[in-house]
């Protein structure tokens, strides 16, 4: 596991006879931002899946820091229209938390002008900065997010990226993210692990934009232009040196 915060080692899923996960081995340390992208059907929720300990895997292990502290986005909350709940009335259901927390991490994700507002009528945009919001106020270690911006517009997607990346510079925290916004996460992202299955190469962005399984899977235009980003991403915690 060396200085990860959590590890997959040779982790296997089957499910219904079919192989999910084939022997896949992820390192998340302290500080990272890591992307998972693939095809539908890849198997990137399960691996998150699998390293939150949603589902124990069928060969291999999970390794997790003692007592690591992790905050999970999910893809979307379904509202029941049938249970009205505010928003100030979901962020704390789960658990106490100190009012000084609570608001910080109301004014650090810009959730104050619906705090009063019902769940089931928020916008897209709205309800996954509540999830983002609630994700943090446990102040986690790892943030983990499943495709937080599927259900946004293009202006959504933006602002949300925006948002994940000025509080991944600013909090002492590593991130774990699958999405299909390669292109607009290019910013924060500090690798990409190209999932299918199996873990067909990993690394830095334009390294793995080179890289012929993800030509094959992506096709060239989406290499091209994740080739044509420049990642030049300072991450500072505490006034510190550039890491």
């Amino acid at each position: 596991m060396g200085n990860a915060i959590i590890a997959a080692e040779n982790v296997s899923v089957i499910r219904q006879g079919n192989q999910i996960l084939q022997d896949v081995s992820v390192d998340i340390g302290a500080d990272d931002f890591i992307t998972v992208i693939g095809p539908n059907g890849a198997g990137k929720s399960m691996l998150l899946k699998c390293l939150m300990g949603f589902y124990q895997p069928d060969h291999g292990k999970i390794i997790r820091k003692k007592d690591l502290k992790i905050g999970y986005v999910p893809q979307r909350l379904m509202a029941d229209n049938t249970m009205p709940i505010t928003v100030r009335r979901f962020l704390s259901l789960r658990k106490k938390t100190h009012e000084a927390s609570l608001q910080s991490t109301i004014e650090e994700t810009g959730i104050e002008e619906f705090l009063d507002r019902q769940i089931s009528v928020l916008s897209g945009g709205e309800l996954q900065r509540v999830l983002l919001a609630r994700s943090l106020l446990d102040d986690p270690e790892l943030l983990v997010l499943d495709e937080p911006a599927q259900n946004l517009d293009i202006v959504g997607q933006i602002s949300f990226y925006k948002l994940l990346e000025r509080i991944y510079s600013e909090r002492d925290l590593s991130v774990l993210m699958v999405s299909h916004d390669l292109h607009l996460v290019m910013a924060s992202t500090r690798k990409v692990i190209c999932l299918f299955h199996h873990i067909c190469c990993s690394g830095e962005p334009q390294t793995v934009a080179k890289d012929p399984e993800f030509i094959s899977l992506f096709g060239t235009e989406m290499a091209n232009m994740m080739a044509a980003y420049h990642h030049n991403h300072n991450h500072t915690h505490d006034g510190g040196s550039d890491v």
